[in-house]
């Protein structure tokens, strides 16, 4: 049997980090088995489904180079699930309910304070006609709950090992809203059986929800898929995500400047027995994917371990393979020798800018003390400048003047420069070159503050 995985968002937001990383792992998985990966957009809840929202979702996995070999639309399915609903309601496993929200607050609220689970009483087995007509004399509308068969629900979870429920021990989910409308659960359960999903890979907070799917395939007569629940991610404490991070896009993190190939390196690798490393090709990520080294541990999320994944990339790429991107925001004139004098030094690719701004101008030097400015201009050494010209340099003016420390570089840097910070003047000193450089430390008596 062949593999085939599906990945379904709900287009009611941005993709968030935590299901980036299960869209990956699904499909990593796909790949690695020569599968069919599906897209499947879960867009029943059309008052919520923003096309913006798609869009940017389409948009996200792509960047993240995650492609897809078929794509459904679950708002052109409703008749379908219409069809199994009433297949459901005929076989008595979905039965009519006239709780309102309130009243199963109550229920619900009695049970715990008599230290009962909060599980569905099944009061609504035993309406009997006349108690649903008055209901629906008030104005009530029934929502749909499926029976649950209260036997022993087990699976082999392709990362929690032997996962066991009891059906006894579940509430009868509701299905069908007041409104008529089928919730998520057994229109994810329709299409996994109609497209032949073989596996289903999600986070672990819907390890109870697959105890009631596993009876909703046998309740329409279809064997069930293979599962895999992800733990969810934490933030480096290993505390529950921030809020900050929690809301986390894609759509923020490409905004942010960040190689898609960072997040497919620290996602792959996330949460597994093998090392976080960097990866510049996706095809190396797929060969070497394997789903048996995810554990049940938390793994931690780190942003600062992203940016320090997305720096290391940049440092192994070539200008062959930046060079069209360094054109694309603005920087066509900067040639090879300036990309590897700069590469080293670069956490995201925007970084570049300022280098390139600060060695090629125009700047405005800052000189607070032109004497000193002066003597360092007379001790700039002769070209040809090499790695070494920088330490010469503030060797001789050090000894020269007796400064040494912030002292003796903040004021380099500001005549150099124009600014207080930036990048390492070792390297800046040899792009900026020895007109340019001269030109600023005697201009720069102009800006005199």
């Amino acid at each position: 049997m062949s593999v085939k995985v599906r990945f379904a968002p709900s287009p009611t937001g941005m993709l968030h980090v935590g299901n980036a990383r299960t869209a990956l792992i699904a499909w990593l998985f796909t790949r690695s088995q020569n599968g069919h990966f599906l897209l499947r957009i879960d867009d029943t809840d059309q008052e919520r489904s923003k096309k913006e929202y798609e869009k940017a979702i389409l948009s996200g996995l792509k960047w993240l180079g995650i492609d897809w070999d078929s794509k459904l639309y679950q708002h052109n399915r409703t008749q379908i699930y219409n069809k199994k609903i009433e297949q459901l309601k005929a076989d008595g496993r979905l039965y009519p309910c006239y709780e309102t929200p309130n009243e199963l607050d109550l229920k619900r609220k009695s049970q715990l304070s008599r230290k009962l689970p909060p599980i569905y009483d099944r009061q609504s087995l035993n309406l009997t006609n006349e108690q649903i007509k008055s209901y629906e004399d008030e104005g009530r509308k029934a929502h749909w709950r499926f029976k649950m068969d209260h036997k022993p629900i087990e699976w082999n979870d392709l990362v929690r090992g032997d996962v066991k429920f009891n059906g006894a021990d579940l509430s009868d989910p509701v299905l069908i809203r007041e409104d008529g409308t089928p919730l998520y659960h057994i229109c994810s359960v329709i299409d996994d059986i109609d497209y032949g999903i073989t596996h289903v890979i999600r986070g672990e907070d819907h390890v109870s929800n697959t105890a009631c799917h596993i009876q909703m395939f046998e309740a329409l007569g279809s064997k069930p898929p293979k599962f895999a629940h992800l733990p969810l991610l934490s933030d480096k404490e290993g505390e529950k995500l921030s809020k900050r991070i929690g809301s986390l896009s894609l759509h923020d993190l490409q905004k942010d400047g960040l190689e898609p190939m960072s997040i497919v390196s620290l996602m792959a690798r996330l949460g597994t027995s093998e090392p976080i490393e960097i990866f510049t090709d996706i095809k190396k990520v797929i060969e070497s994917f394997d789903i048996s080294t995810f554990s049940r541990g938390t793994p931690k999320f780190d942003a600062e371990e992203l940016k320090r994944l997305n720096a290391k990339i940049l440092h192994e790429l070539d200008f062959s393979s930046i060079k069209h991107r360094l054109s694309s925001i603005g920087l066509s004139d900067i040639d090879e020798e300036f990309w590897l004098a700069v590469r080293p030094n670069i956490e995201k690719l925007s970084d570049i800018k300022d280098w390139w701004q600060v060695a090629k101008g125009p700047v405005n030097p800052v000189i607070k003390d032109k004497e000193f400015i002066s003597q360092a201009l007379e001790l700039l050494p002769p070209t040809p400048w090499g790695e070494n010209t920088w330490k010469e340099w503030t060797k001789a003016i050090r000894e020269k003047t007796g400064r040494k420390g912030r002292d003796l570089f903040m004021p380099l840097r500001q005549a150099l420069t124009g600014m207080d910070h930036g990048p390492e003047l070792g390297i800046l000193l040899l792009l900026i070159g020895e007109d340019k450089a001269k030109e600023r430390l005697m201009n720069g008596n102009k800006h005199i503050e």
